[in-house]
């Protein structure tokens, strides 16, 4: 039997988080993309603890493409990491492909100074 969409995404982030674990020293950087919105996060798994997050809900992300969203987010949540005193972080695509959206937040996140 074939599984469905959200199957195959589940059992490859489950994958990945069994390689990919958030540290003080480098925190767990995931992405959460729905169809209409994109969310990322900052996270020590160690802790528990979020220590930046950002969407394209938030009032100061403009609005246009998708992409050009998912390249806000990445900009805005490299400036907050780096306000935190992060550098380095751990790149978690959460079941996603790296393409896209996904690619497009990574990319802007890298040009804002964080390093994955």
């Amino acid at each position: 039997m074939a599984l469905s969409k959200l199957e195959r995404r589940q059992r490859i982030k489950y994958r990945i988080r069994k390689v990919i674990s958030g540290t003080a020293a480098k925190p767990r950087l995931s992405v959460f993309r729905s169809n209409k919105e994109i969310y990322a996060q900052i996270i020590n798994d160690v802790d528990g603890v979020t220590i930046a997050a950002a969407s394209s809900r938030d009032k100061e992300i403009a609005s246009g493409s998708k992409a050009e969203t998912a390249a806000a987010v990445g900009k805005a949540i490299a400036e907050k990491a780096v306000k935190a005193g992060l550098e380095t972080v751990a790149f978690d695509r959460n079941g996603y492909l790296y393409h896209g959206r996904v690619k497009v937040l990574a990319d802007a996140a890298r040009e804002a100074g964080l390093k994955f």
